[in-house]
């Protein structure tokens, strides 16, 4: 009762425009829809190894057409009690034969399609890792770690039973129904009539309900997405939420988005199970009224619709044995809709990330050549960069080797922009950067940056022990020139205070150490790496006094070991420290 409330109430949804018309329309859209481009560009790429697989498929099925015969065959001989037309040993061997090698080409099929899936998958949370890491961190609308996360993992999986089971089963639908519907004619028109008024009933309507499929689909994708985005920011502001007193009022918010997951998980499995009522309706009628039309034949109240009269035993039941098969495809394809609605979903969104304008980083991300030569002076003329909706013009500069300089101005002069400028962050939008005597362009920025330690107001950890932290490799770490490093930059402290020392693993927030620690932590990283250049954004801000002075001389250490320190604060006792001063802004 309640599926064929929803069929109706569906129904009613799917009419309010001609659904014939609605078809078309969406038919005509296919070539401008970028979600369908998207998933059609994946297949295209692994089109020869699924080309293969399928092969296996299609001709495993078929392969029941001879088991069926020698059946059919067997059968009639017991029920007319004369010998069968092969021994029936030969006959059980040949039937076993036949089902072994339809379970190796099934068995086969599925392998080869399973990693097709996992290439496809691999490959594209490669590219999207790849255009993600050469995103500016410094741009506008830049998309939460949360929400790529998501796609990353259980979105993109999303794509494995497309492949697996969607595309293999829109093969065999192409080409074992054809193929059961010719043989089965052959032997009774009336039959091969009734096949072929019930098959195409089953992709009309399941096309019909694939629209609200793929509809409930994507909104299933955004709830998850949404769900899994705010889990994992109130992770990271658990500590202000406790503070707050929020937690409540963050329980009740993520009580209300796990609803909402709930029902639309709940609105893509009524359409799988209407998908499923309507397919199931269908093959049965289709199968119920060949075996009328059979059985009547046998009895010999039907004398027409088969080539020989009457139709023979053998061949009516050799008829049934080949009908339920020539539904299986179909079956195999409804139950597989809704793989592809939930990749389309996916591809959606795909082609949406790489359509939306995005900052980039300079550089190819690559493997930094080798280093820049010569005297590492950096220099800037005419420099101008785009930001929050206005342009910042910066006065020329030139910073020498070994240079200790504060860059100051008020808040949005523009100090973390050319902080991020100089590193190779950020695009400029006018001007030129250059850094050794070279431009600072894509040739140049990798080996650039292979020779630059950067300290942010919010250092990044990995998920790793500080041993990595520090060296950036795990478990391989010079251990003199790590404790050096430690202790240059005062953090031994640090060390000593954790429970497994510098084997203690640290979460993405540095879990266990202070703000000021953190900072510490990533000059150490700065003077383990041997940076020439050290570019540090407001690293004693929110600190106390004692805090703020282990910073400065952790960078003052830096400085005596030959870098050149570029550090943007508002802090006078830095800036006493510093060798001299660039102005931005009012302060200029």
């Amino acid at each position: 009762m309640i599926k064929i409330s929803y069929a109706v109430s569906l129904g009613q949804n799917l009419h309010q425009k001609s659904p014939f018309r609605l078809a078309l329309s969406r038919t005509k859209k296919i070539e401008s829809d970028p979600a369908r481009r998207r998933l059609g560009a994946m297949a295209r790429q692994d089109g020869r190894p699924m080309a293969v697989a399928a092969s296996f498929a299609v001709l495993s099925a078929l392969l029941w057409i001879p088991q069926a015969w020698l059946v059919a065959q067997l059968l009639a001989a017991l029920v007319e009690t004369r010998p069968p037309a092969l021994a029936p040993v030969p006959t059980v061997l040949a039937f076993v034969g036949l089902g072994l090698a339809r379970h190796l080409g099934e068995a086969l099929a599925g392998r080869m399609a399973f990693h097709v899936a996992q290439r496809i998958v691999t490959r594209e949370r490669t590219d999207l890792i790849a255009r993600e890491s050469l995103t500016s961190p410094f741009g506008e609308g830049r998309q939460t770690s949360a929400a790529l996360a998501t796609l990353l993992a259980s979105k993109l999986d999303a794509l494995m039973p497309f492949a697996t089971r969607y595309r293999l089963a829109a093969i065999k639908v192409a080409i074992v129904p054809a193929a059961l519907l010719i043989v089965v004619t052959s032997i009774s028109w009336v039959a091969g009539l009734v096949l072929l008024v019930a098959g195409p009933l089953i992709p009309v309507f399941m096309a019909l309900i694939g629209m609200a499929a793929r509809d409930a689909s994507e909104k299933h994708m955004v709830a998850t997405g949404t769900l899994n985005s705010v889990l994992l920011e109130w992770l990271n502001a658990a500590a202000d939420i406790r503070l707050l007193n929020a937690e409540q009022r963050t329980v009740d918010r993520f009580r209300q988005s796990a609803e909402t997951l709930r029902a639309r998980t709940m609105e893509v499995l009524r359409i799988a199970f209407l998908s499923s009522t309507v397919l199931e309706l269908f093959s049965a009628i289709g199968i119920a009224m060949v075996a009328v039309y059979v059985g009547f034949s046998l009895l010999g109240t039907f004398t027409f619709g088969a080539y020989t009269t009457p139709l023979s035993i053998a061949e009516g039941i050799f008829i049934l044995l080949l009908v339920p098969d020539f539904f299986q495809p179909l079956r195999d394809l409804a139950s597989a809709w809704h793989d592809k609605a939930a990749a389309l979903a996916v591809a959606g969104e795909l082609a949406e990330r790489e359509r939306e304008p995005r900052q980039t980083i300079l550089g190819r991300g690559g493997k930094a050549p080798a280093g820049l030569s010569g005297s590492l002076t950096v220099a800037t003329t005419g420099l101008r960069c785009s930001t929050g909706g206005r342009e910042i013009a910066f006065p020329d500069i030139r910073i020498m080797p070994g240079e200790k300089v504060a860059i100051v101005g008020p808040s949005g002069a523009g100090k973390t922009t050319l902080i991020a400028l100089l590193a190779g962050l950020v695009r400029p939008s006018g001007g030129q950067i250059e850094v050794a005597g070279q431009p600072l362009d894509d040739d140049h920025a990798d080996a650039w940056r292979s020779m630059i330690g950067f300290v942010g107001q919010h250092p990044h950890m990995l998920n790793a022990s500080l041993r990595a932290n520090i060296s950036l490799v795990d478990g391989r770490a010079d251990a003199i020139r790590l404790e050096a490093a430690l202790h240059a930059a005062s953090a031994e402290g640090v060390v000593t205070a954790l429970p497994r020392g510098v084997e203690t693993r640290l979460g993405e927030n540095g879990s266990g150490v202070s703000g000021g620690e953190a900072r510490r932590l990533m000059i150490a990283r700065a003077i383990y790496a041997d940076a020439r250049v050290i570019f540090a954004d407001e690293p004693t801000a929110d600190l106390d006094a004692a805090t703020a002075d282990r910073v400065i001389g952790a960078l003052e250490a830096a400085g005596r070991q030959g870098a050149t320190l570029v550090i943007a604060t508002h802090d006078p006792r830095l800036i006493a420290r510093l060798d001299r001063v660039i102005r931005l802004g009012d302060a200029a």
